[in-house]
């Protein structure tokens, strides 16, 4: 006689792990999202903001990229409502590629593999890669399409030195930002998963 239930005790068909799976993503997605917003909220002047962590932390949970660079997305246009704009679509572009990408790297982190030493370095790098490309990126944009500084090298060179007092926290608020989200996240799945674990022991 053959059982109707499989081997985890639940019956064939029973998709509630699965579902469960997707609320977890759902809330995980919603959380990244806000603690974008509220960060970019807190102190906008200062650039100490949680996106690179928020989006090296889409990057290791959620497989698809395109899925994951939505979060980064999300929050930039939803802080957007609030703060001032780019001045130009061109720009706005730039900013939120340059926002976009880290979720590239966030894929070798794989939440909530155990963050060990390998994987927080990983972290690390990630954040301050964040921090060098935004910088760069945005900045090289704002010299070509503005008229503040000459086009020519020593006019993109004026450029990059005059942003350096907006640059000079960010490398560490993105270390700090991206350590605390990612142990959070760690902290969090792996406790959900136990749980779940234990419940259906």
């Amino acid at each position: 006689m053959t059982s109707s239930t499989s081997t985890t005790g639940r019956p064939p068909g029973d998709d509630r792990g699965a579902n469960a799976g997707v609320a977890a993503r759902a809330c995980i997605w919603i959380g990244l999202v806000a603690i974008g917003v509220c960060g970019r909220l807190w102190q906008p002047g200062w650039n100490v903001t949680p996106m690179a962590g928020v989006a090296l932390a889409a990057g290791a949970v959620f497989p698809n990229p395109l899925v994951a660079a939505t979060v980064p997305i999300a929050a930039l246009a939803l802080g957007n409502l609030v703060l001032p704009g780019y001045g130009s679509a061109t720009m706005a572009a730039v900013v939120y590629a340059a926002t976009a990408w880290p979720v590239l790297l966030g894929r070798w982190l794989t939440v909530p593999a155990a963050m060990g030493r390998l994987r927080w370095l990983a972290a690390a790098g990630g954040a301050l890669a964040s921090s060098l490309v935004f910088f760069l990126t945005t900045n090289l944009a704002h010299w070509w399409l503005s008229a503040d500084y000459p086009h020519t090298a020593a006019g993109l060179a004026a450029c990059f030195v005059a942003a350096l007092p907006f640059y000079r926290w960010m490398p560490l608020g993105d270390l700090a930002w991206t350590a605390v989200i990612l142990a959070g996240l760690s902290a969090s799945i792996s406790a959900a998963r136990s749980s779940r674990a234990a419940a259906a022991a």
